[in-house]
């Protein structure tokens, strides 16, 4: 592929929701520009960008793709984004480092959740926005619904440049708006033949190019003085004024078709390249390259997409990863189309390409000159709140686990791992349950490591609630020297720290020698609660009597009776069982606001106050045990339809109600038996 200047480069990201036909629109635009010599299909495993076993499997994207298209000495890099909320991740990486979106709409489903997620989200980037409505052959499908949709749910001035001619199983084309003429479209090839408007949409035809020429005028202040003095603008001066106003972001343009049938492809590719912006460039600019998104392949090793901001970046050379402060050899660059390489001698700025076996980069990172450091925004990714713990399958399996998931994680920065020292359990924390599924299917598949998941134990912790004196004695005769320790402890509630150790000896009762074998006696014995093996916390243990023995005392003796007195006393002592309390932050369009407090009541929560958002949405502040937040990404996603998010964090322990204390107890009882 031929190097591009930046003014004929176009970088564009695919968003929607799942279903809406993105995977088959980005399939179609590349098959009219010549680059597949048949139209694939998502359902048949064959479309260029969902290329893995398990998007091909699941007839799903879960993995952002590359696909660079040429169009009338244009490259539009296209970037294929997941629809499903548990690869959110993956749109905000393409969102970062594009210059406009096309947002693909059903025109039966019409503005969904992760339609209105990813709006959102370019709205936050000030991004422009094309809307392609899809599937326009299909039955019930309607395009005026799905334009009100957008009007109703969008701030912004949306504006049809299509209108469907026929729908559902007549659908043959479209009014194209900005020439005003009917577009019968041949669905082998994807070409069409120009005709007049039908009768009965020339009324609507005539209504959307006056909103056409409109948007255009307040897109140059010459124009507009033109405009509202009367005259008429020419063909060209509206095509100057919409190139205007579409990069200013002041009108969404609305085209349609049908991308599997192949109808209204060919308009959408001369949108892109008539209208929509290339990046801004400034060639004196140092190098500058973002890297968004990371793949991890156990036969071609790391990936890394990158976005050229400012510079070359050339084959066989070396750049610096400013983040990670380490410089990185550039062996060969490349595109892709899909998972087909295509070798690069280099990469302007504004270009899109790939580069593999990068030691250090990951996503977010910035690649430039080490004599010319500077760091590029980052990109922020959804943070994961779904844990399982996972056990490898055969025990061999431990060490093959950790460097499979260490390369999993480089390359998935919603993905995390943690070895819980406490629980002893490897916790494996992800977007949502999919995400999490297909993360333990490419353990299996790509590294050849099966794993068992279930549910993380909860850290619950054991404290006392009463006062005690407790006696520890310790006395092993051998046939040469014994063994002696003895002690009497006082041990009661604490809220100074989790353990506070004193000493009141007096008249050397106990030699001071052995008050450190007491204390690491004592420390080394909390560990381990007397209810369900917890640990102990918010304990006072005061040493204030005792004896020894001249010869056989030892540190050793002292530190079992500490460790005996530990075990009797806090059994005397109205032990009790607490478990941790997050703080929780929950936010929620305002309609769900009575099902979220509703079900945080049902979870023994405290709600501790509302805070209004922006865009109708409420912030929900409460305080909830964490065994009952352990499935709470999949209960949020349920009851708001995926529209709501939450961070937590930890806040305190808390006594564990008597009746789930005496579950817990008893099934601590039964592992021990077993």
């Amino acid at each position: 592929m031929k190097v591009y200047d930046s003014s004929r480069i176009r970088n564009i990201a695919v968003i929607g929701h799942g279903g809406a036909g993105k995977t088959s629109l980005v399939e179609a635009m590349l098959f009219n520009a010549g680059h597949t010599s048949r139209l694939g299909k998502v359902d048949d495993g064959t479309a260029t960008t969902d290329f893995f076993p398990e998007e091909i499997k699941r007839k799903i994207s879960v993995s952002t793709a590359l696909a660079p298209c040429e169009w009338k000495d244009c490259k539009i890099n296209l970037l294929d984004t997941p629809g499903y909320a548990d690869f959110f991740g993956e749109v905000k990486g393409a969102v970062r480092v594009v210059d406009s979106v096309l947002v693909t709409v059903c025109a039966v489903s019409g503005v969904e959740v992760q339609t209105e997620i990813g709006w959102k989200e370019t709205e936050q980037k000030k991004i422009p926005k094309i809307v392609f409505v899809n599937k326009m052959d299909r039955e019930n499908a309607n395009f005026d619904r799905v334009l009100q949709q957008l009007k109703d749910f969008s701030r912004n001035n949306i504006i049809p440049l299509a209108l469907p001619i026929g729908s559902e199983a007549d659908f043959k084309g479209v009014v194209d708006i900005l020439k005003m003429k009917a577009c019968i479209y041949n669905s082998k090839d994807g070409s069409y033949q120009e005709q007049e408007i039908p009768s009965d949409l020339i009324s609507a035809a005539e209504s959307a190019r006056e909103a056409v020429v409109e948007a255009a005028a307040e897109g140059d202040d010459e124009l507009l003085m033109k405009y509202l003095d009367g005259e008429t603008l020419s063909d060209e001066e509206v095509n100057i004024g919409l190139k205007k106003a579409f990069k200013a972001n002041s009108f969404v343009p609305v085209l349609c078709g049908t991308a599997l049938n192949n109808m209204g492809i060919r308009h959408l590719l001369d949108f892109i390249v008539d209208v929509v912006p290339s990046p801004e460039v400034k060639a004196e600019e140092p190098l500058s390259a973002l890297v968004f998104k990371t793949l991890a392949d156990p036969y071609v090793g790391r990936l890394n997409f990158f976005r050229v901001y400012g510079g070359e970046i050339k084959s066989d050379s070396v750049v610096y990863n400013a983040n990670k402060e380490k410089e990185e050899k550039i062996a060969q660059i490349f595109t892709m189309r899909g998972k087909h390489q295509e070798s690069l001698s280099s990469v302007k700025a504004g270009d899109i390409a790939v580069v593999a076996k990068l030691q250090v980069t990951e996503s977010g990172d910035t690649l430039c000159k080490k004599d010319n450091p500077v760091i590029l925004e980052g990109i922020d990714f959804p943070e994961p709140m779904l844990s399982i713990a996972i056990v490898p399958k055969s025990k061999g399996d431990e060490d093959k686990l950790s460097g499979a998931i260490g390369k999993l994680t480089e390359a998935d920065p919603t993905l995390r791992i943690e070895k819980n020292t406490e629980t002893k359990e490897t916790i494996l924390t992800g977007t949502g349950e999919t995400h999490l599924d297909i993360v333990l299917e490419r353990l299996h598949q790509k590294f050849g490591v099966e794993v068992t998941s279930r549910t993380p134990k909860i850290p619950y912790r054991e404290a006392i609630r009463g006062t005690v004196q407790q006696e520890g004695k310790y006395k092993k005769q051998t046939g040469g020297r014994g063994q002696y320790g003895h002690v009497w402890i006082t041990f009661e509630p604490t809220t100074e720290a989790d353990f506070v150790f004193e000493e009141k000896i007096f008249g050397g009762a106990v030699p001071k020698q052995y008050f450190p074998a007491v204390e690491k006696g004592l420390r080394e014995a909390i560990t381990e609660g007397v209810l369900a093996g917890y640990p102990v916390i918010g304990i006072k243990a005061t040493l204030y009597d005792g004896s020894y023995h001249p010869v056989d005392s030892s540190e050793m003796a002292f530190k079992i009776a500490a460790s005996m007195a530990f075990k009797k006393g806090m059994e005397k002592a109205d032990p009790v069982l607490l478990e941790p309390i997050m703080n929780v932050e929950i936010t929620v369009p305002e309609q769900f606001m009575g099902d979220i407090m509703g079900d945080l009541n049902g979870k023994r929560g405290r709600i501790l106050g509302m805070e209004p958002q922006a865009d109708g949405m409420q912030l929900i502040k409460a305080q909830v045990p964490l065994a009952e937040m352990q499935d709470y990404p999949i209960v949020l996603k349920s009851i708001t339809q995926g529209r709501g998010s939450f961070k937590m964090e930890f806040s305190s322990y808390e006594e564990v109600p008597a009746k789930l204390a005496e579950e817990i107890i008893e099934k601590h009882k039964a592992e021990q038996e077993e």
